[in-house]
């Protein structure tokens, strides 16, 4: 909740300035001028709640929509070995975080690939695919789990959810103000919304939405490097590089849009596509950890 307050207030303190910068540049002015009736007090407000809205709705049936979208499967009693050893895997790596035990589950695709998601840290889904537990021993699957794990304890989906809602409150906010300008301003309309301003609303806002996307995606990037160590501190450097390793032998299957972010891996994006990554380079990232291992050992 301490996470949730910050970063509300951040984005309550974000946009009343900007309020007060355009009213400082004459952008009320201009508008007024030109028989504009936008009130950008209200429109900020309007902006937090939709900006907002959507993303925490998103994380709130995040869990339900990612068993639909992948078929996942909860283990609720273990039929086999493997489903015991899982669960038992969790378990251990939960009461080291301290975090409430996840619901733990398997998704069937022949590919390597494992999630976590979830409303809060002690509400959390994690899961791997079948494919996984066939392709990795034992010292790989734990790692990828405390890759997971990590991200879970760490907070990052609730984190990524009000990165989301900050930059999606932007781009509600900024569209309608540059719909307005060209609305009144270019377009010289006088009463109520022109076809130009619902033309250049939805035009500005796909535009400043892939824009925005960048900076939701520079912090999952950063979240990858925490995810890593963590996997490395539950279970060993050495496993969680050789499960890194292993995810570079093949290319991993892609996890529905929604949820790419919060898996172990994606499909690599070249060139200027990279800054849409949700993971960076596996190179990078099997790079850092042997470095931080040379670093702990010396």
């Amino acid at each position: 909740m301490k996470r949730i307050f910050l970063f509300l207030m951040t984005n309550i303190a974000i946009m009343v300035v900007l309020s007060i910068t355009l009213r400082l540049l004459g952008v009320d002015s201009i508008l007024a001028e030109n028989g504009s009736d936008l009130n950008v007090q209200a429109l900020v407000i309007l902006s937090g709640v939709i900006g907002f809205g959507g993303s925490f709705i998103s994380l709130a049936i995040s869990k339900w929509m990612a068993k639909r979208m992948t078929g996942a499967v909860v283990i609720t009693t273990p039929s086999n070995n493997v489903e015991k050893w899982l669960l038992s895997t969790v378990e251990k790596q939960a009461q080291i975080v301290g975090i409430k035990m996840p619901e733990v589950a398997i998704f069937p695709s022949s590919q390597m690939n494992a999630f976590a998601t979830g409303a809060s840290k002690n509400s959390a889904l994690v899961a791997v695919s079948q494919g996984l537990l066939d392709n990795m021993d034992q010292g790989e699957i734990e790692a990828v789990v405390g890759h997971e794990m990590s991200h879970v304890a760490n907070g990052d989906m609730v984190t990524l959810t009000l990165i989301q809602g900050v930059v999606n409150t932007f781009v509600v906010f900024l569209s309608r103000i540059i719909g307005h300008l060209v609305d009144r301003v270019i377009l010289k309309n006088e009463r109520g919304h022109g076809i130009g301003y619902f033309v250049t609303v939805i035009v500005a806002q796909m535009v400043l939405s892939i824009l925005a996307s960048v900076i939701v995606m520079y912090f999952s990037r950063k979240r990858e490097f925490i995810a890593d160590t963590g996997g490395a501190d539950l279970a060993g450097h050495q496993n969680m590089i050789n499960a890194l390793k292993r995810l570079a032998q093949k290319e991993p299957e892609a996890l529905p849009e929604q949820m790419a972010a919060f898996g172990i891996d994606e499909k690599p994006k070249k060139g200027w596509a990279h800054l849409w990554s949700s993971h960076p380079p596996i190179e990078d990232r099997i790079q850092a950890l042997e470095e931080r291992a040379a670093r702990m050992a010396s």
